[in-house]
């Protein structure tokens, strides 16, 4: 029998090998013929030259050891910022002092402890003049009407729903709230924001005072907001000022039958031996609003959140610091829905005016664009779980 393991004298193996070497280099000679692929390549090179990190890789020793003294000395920068802001929050603490009174009052026109006099509620409106102009003509007209109108008109005491209606008109708050949470909401007369006090580590606590209800009998809920104020060690070039690393809510003792928190379902379960079924009822999470005061942990041990977590705490946090921030100290216009109309227009305005910067740089050369970079507004102190 032939053997067809050798042609020539060359085994078969070592031809085909050989052949498919020769073809490989025919296919990356064409490719490389091919002026697209070329400058593609070409491109990509010159992205990979130009990053920040590949220039630092090419400076020689000395220098890099001088840059990595001014890495030292931006630590050193941050640290210094972390007390400015730990000053900033004993500020707010000192304010916080002279705008209680003021929120006091507030509360006291809302509930309708207290009738404001006349020069408290004179308010100039925009649009006063055309308005008493209005009204003079249409007093000429139905005076006699309007008497008997206003005598009949109902007067209830203080200003009903106010928080109730702030949480209607904001639609991060909206988002939160069940139907079922509503006549509880309008129980709530005031919302307080207390700040640590001096030498104490740097939180805030969220104070919702209710007046007595069907539903519990907690008189105030409480969500606390701890916060850093520190560069972190592993990353001290990302700190950007004070942040929410935590929370803590508090027990709310509901009433019989009147927890909105959990709902009770009816399940059926079948014996594996006897083949017979029973009905069982058990209590199962419910979607409200006052989970908000049985907030998840952030992670102290090491261990990492999955995704979903991460995102509730985050989503807490930006809550808490709205409250804090926008909803207590501006509270009078959420409930008409003119701060919501502000911003509204402000973010419009940002887009608006970087439409017209897009259109303006279309009429610059590069250089020009270069020398005029645009800078973003800054932004307030993200709060982020840590």
């Amino acid at each position: 029998m032939a053997d067809n393991s050798f042609s020539d004298g060359v085994p078969s193996d070592a031809a085909e090998a050989a052949k498919n070497a020769s073809n490989t280099e025919q296919l990356t000679d064409q490719v490389m013929q091919n002026p697209q692929v070329l400058a593609a390549l070409q491109e990509r090179l010159d992205n990979v030259s130009h990053t920040p990190s590949s220039y630092i890789e090419t400076l020689p020793k000395a220098v890099k050891r001088r840059i990595n003294a001014l890495k030292q000395l931006q630590v050193r920068c941050a640290h210094i910022e972390a007390k400015f802001y730990e000053e900033v929050h004993d500020l707010e603490r000192k304010y916080a002092a002279l705008y209680q009174p003021l929120f006091d009052k507030r509360r006291e026109f809302i509930t309708g402890d207290v009738e404001p006099t006349d020069a408290e509620s004179e308010w100039h409106s925009e649009n006063e003049e055309e308005d008493k102009l209005a009204g003079d003509m249409k007093n000429k007209v139905v005076i006699a009407e309007k008497e008997t109108a206003t005598a009949e008109e109902p007067n209830p005491k203080g200003i009903p729903e106010f928080w109730f209606t702030i949480f209607r008109n904001v639609d991060m708050l909206s988002e939160l709230v069940q139907e079922y949470d509503e006549p509880i909401l309008k129980h709530l007369q005031d919302i307080k924001v207390k700040f640590s006090d001096p030498g104490q580590p740097m939180s805030f606590v969220l104070e919702f005072h209710f007046e007595p209800n069907d539903y519990f009998t907690n008189s105030i809920l409480t969500k606390t907001y701890k916060m850093k104020s520190e560069p972190d060690k592993a990353d001290p070039f990302s700190f950007e000022g004070p942040e929410i690393v935590d929370c803590d809510g508090c027990t709310i003792d509901w009433k019989k039958g009147k927890n909105v928190t959990v709902k009770t379902i009816k399940k059926k379960q079948k014996h594996k031996g006897r083949g017979t079924v029973r009905t069982i009822t058990k209590q199962v999470p419910n979607e409200s609003f006052f989970n908000f005061f049985s907030p998840l942990k952030a992670s102290g041990d090491g261990e990492s959140l999955d995704e979903d977590s991460e995102f509730t705490l985050a989503s807490d946090f930006e809550i808490g610091h709205f409250f804090r921030e926008r909803i207590v100290p501006r509270a009078v216009l959420y409930f008409t829905g003119e701060a919501i109309e502000d911003d509204d227009n402000f973010e419009e305005g940002e887009e608006g005016e970087e439409e017209e910067l897009e259109g303006d740089e279309e009429g610059e050369d590069e250089d020009d664009a270069e020398i005029n970079p645009k800078k973003e507004p800054s932004q307030p102190a993200e709060c982020k779980q840590q």
